[in-house]
């Protein structure tokens, strides 16, 4: 039998994501639960207020996972980790707010050995340097939500689904945002999913009361035959979770945002679009949505999102780089 992996979870008592009531329970889902039901591992909890003294885990971990390299969800400080020697893994967020948030120095002063991200290298390394080490790893996925949906000849055929934040499309919002708030609107993160919004056969929502349309964000997709993921220079949870719902994904997957890596399949597990194609697709499907292979492809993008891309098999992988680390 083997020896399980202590795994000690570090974080903040207060870290919003991990609090019952917040509405998006994607962060918890996956710290809380997906490590806790690992068969390898033996998880210990270790909330804090500010700093965290690691020498309360010398010999009783061997590793420290923290939920985030940035203090709102990881202690101020690892106090001591320098001697008790214990290798420290962190998942980190949207890069793109690393140099804002001090995240490299958060790196090196805490000795993180591995940053784990769904990104891709392509995009962390543009605002982290080479000596961070970062590996991508696909989480988010909680499949045992996903078990139960509704068949695919039972839902709405005659429109399309887009959910999530977008951007503001008139001028004057346009050229404020490029002045005042370059590369960070949600224009500039989110140009193609605006416009498919306003097509008359897109039925889009936001987030409301934390809950789409009424429903969970599980039951809203699966009351939909297709539905759009679309993000400009990084593919999303939204790509792995419409699939898993069963949908007919359109995946905005180019050069820019270097989607390939995901593993979905053009035209086999789900349908590429870009910004020059996208209304050709669209009506590709909406003029002909009773074509047998529409539901194939939902069939088979579903399938790789469940048996490749879930939080179980994240943490399989987490836990060979960990073994790499504790050797």
């Amino acid at each position: 039998m083997n020896k399980k992996i202590k795994l000690a979870l570090v974080y903040k008592k207060n870290y919003n994501y991990f609090q019952p009531d917040h509405f998006d329970k994607t962060t918890a889902d996956f710290f809380l639960k997906s490590f806790e039901r690992n068969e390898n591992l033996e998880v210990t909890y270790h909330p804090c207020e500010k700093t965290f003294d690691t020498k309360k885990l010398k010999g009783k971990c061997d590793v420290i996972l923290l939920p985030n390299n940035r203090s709102d969800g990881a202690p101020d400080k690892l106090e001591n980790i320098d001697e008790v020697g214990i290798p420290v893994i962190s998942r980190t967020g949207d890069p793109h707010w690393a140099n804002r948030y001090n995240q490299t120095q958060f790196i090196e002063e805490n000795k993180i050995d591995l940053v784990f991200s769904s990104h891709p290298d392509s995009y962390i390394y543009k605002f982290y340097p080479k000596s961070v080490n970062h590996k991508t790893i696909i989480y988010g996925l909680e499949k045992q939500l996903y078990e139960k949906i509704i068949p695919f000849k039972e839902r709405v055929k005659d429109k399309i689904l887009c959910t999530g934040s977008t951007g503001k499309m008139n001028v004057k919002s346009r050229v404020a945002n490029a002045i005042l708030n370059p590369k960070r609107s949600g224009w500039y993160f989110y140009k193609l999913r605006t416009l498919t919004t306003k097509l008359p056969y897109v039925d889009y929502s936001k987030i409301k009361n934390g809950k789409y349309a009424n429903d969970d964000y599980v039951t809203y997709l699966t009351r939909y035959r297709a539905s759009i993921a679309a993000t400009t220079f990084y593919p999303t949870l939204k790509y792995w979770e419409n699939a898993a719902a069963g949908c007919l994904t359109f995946m905005e997957i180019t050069e820019k945002n270097d989607g390939t890596f995901i593993g979905f399949k053009d035209n086999e597990s789900c349908i590429f679009i870009n910004e020059n194609n996208y209304q050709n697709k669209f009506q590709e499907f909406l003029s002909d949505p009773d074509n047998p292979k529409w539901e194939e492809i939902a069939q088979l993008g579903r399938d790789f999102a469940m048996n490749e891309l879930s939080n179980d098999n994240a943490v399989e992988i987490i836990i060979k780089s960990i073994k790499k680390l504790i050797k």
